[in-house]
């Protein structure tokens, strides 16, 4: 994947990698957004595929563009990727890209989940889609459950990816990050449906809050872009 670190296709100081990942993001928050005004249209049928594909879309691009590509390890391994002065990267780069990263994996639990959530949610009455207005709570033992038989085939895979390729603490670590990821889901779940036991309601409100966390990572992620590729290029990239 060498080629990812090659001249980018914007016309900025940015490799083809980070071009791409600025592009993808662009792509799929105008994707949400349309998805978001379907809901508000009442498009339910429309909504729910557009939102399920940019979704599946969005975690594959990334996740295989953060494995391969390490995005942010540049940004934060030194001040040499960071052509502006000490201050600016300290007081405003770092908070500003620490900021990012942590909505970053909000953004994938919230991915995940509402996933998950439309699912179970939605109902279909004479072909139409529509969410269903009723209580939605799950039981430990069934988290409990469905967890074990996930761990199984990821543990499975990770001995399938060791046999063929070796193994490795970043295969490791990978593998461990999925089904962290996984639990937190599940921990969301079990803690949010206290507060909406109506799977209609929670959809709706959580999806208002995913919207919001999806656009202001827009937002924070261009702004490291342009910080980096455009107004204070450094050494690397």
């Amino acid at each position: 994947m060498g080629w990812l670190r090659d001249p980018g296709f914007l016309g900025t100081h940015a490799t083809i990698g980070a071009d791409l990942s600025q592009l993808m993001a662009t792509l799929f928050t105008g994707l949400f957004i349309v998805g978001w005004f379907q809901a508000k249209k009442h498009q339910a049928h429309a909504h729910h595929w557009l939102m399920l594909g940019g979704m599946i879309a969005m975690l594959s691009f990334f996740v295989a563009y953060y494995l391969f590509r390490q995005l942010g390890v540049l940004a934060v391994e030194g001040k040499e990727g960071f052509g502006g002065s000490q201050a600016l990267y300290n007081y405003v780069f770092i908070p500003i890209l620490t900021f990012h990263i942590i909505l970053v994996i909000i953004g994938l639990v919230m991915a995940v989940y509402m996933i998950v959530l439309g699912f179970r949610s939605q109902q279909i009455v004479g072909g139409l889609r529509s969410l269903r207005e009723s209580m939605l709570q799950t039981s430990w033992r069934k988290v409990g459950l469905i967890f074990g038989g996930i761990t199984v085939i990821v543990l499975m895979l990770f001995l399938s990816r060791v046999a063929t390729a070796g193994f490795s603490m970043r295969k490791l670590e990978v593998y461990l990050g999925l089904l962290i990821l996984v639990a937190i889901v599940f921990a969301v779940e079990m803690a949010i449906q206290r507060v909406w036991p109506n799977g209609a309601r929670r959809h709706r409100a959580l999806g208002r809050f995913t919207m919001i966390i999806y656009c202001i990572l827009f937002v924070t992620g261009t702004t490291t872009y342009t910080m980096l590729y455009i107004f204070y290029p450094g050494k690397i990239g």
